[in-house]
């Protein structure tokens, strides 16, 4: 099938067999490799893209389900050599060990940022009239979906934290 698709603002047109996921689009087919395959079951969250502005773990969605759709990986959060911030704020906080699920918690805390500017309540938002506070608690619920097995997390949460801002 065809399928036609922007990839970090390019447009993009693929002819895939109907069952190749949009991670192994991204990786086999457009040799992006920043997104990764851990698990391949959605349950560590090392695939995670922003499709039209939203996380989703890639391993669980065909390629073809996102036609006309934006995607966005890590390779497209730079822009050239300036880094995003969050990346930034990864490598000065050493906010990864082994780095495979690098990646996707950067994607990963793109969106949760933006969920909290929306006013997007988390399962631990206490108050859903006010605007979301982004507490430590906040920040680990949020982020939950993402594993890391070499458990850097208290430096990916001051990364993260960086980037938010102090909890208000």
């Amino acid at each position: 099938m065809q399928v036609s698709f922007s990839v970090n603002g390019e447009a993009r047109s693929l002819d895939l067999d109907p069952r190749v996921t949009l991670l192994d689009a991204l990786r086999e087919h457009l040799k992006l490799t920043g997104t990764k395959k851990g698990c391949d079951h959605g349950q560590c969250g090392a695939c995670t893209v922003l499709v039209n502005g939203r996380r989703i773990n890639a391993c669980l969605s065909l390629a073809v389900m996102h036609e006309g759709d934006e995607v966005s990986t890590v390779e497209g959060l730079a822009k050239g050599e300036v880094l995003h911030p969050l990346q930034a704020a990864f490598l000065e906080h050493d906010a990864f060990q082994c780095g495979y699920c690098t990646p996707g918690q950067i994607v990963s805390a793109v969106a949760m940022l933006q969920e909290a500017r929306e006013g997007r309540p988390s399962q631990v938002t206490e108050d859903l009239e006010a605007p979301v506070e982004l507490t430590d608690a906040e920040i680990r619920e949020r982020m939950s979906g993402n594993l890391c097995r070499c458990s850097a997390y208290p430096n990916i949460l001051a990364a993260i934290r960086d980037v938010a801002g102090p909890a208000a």
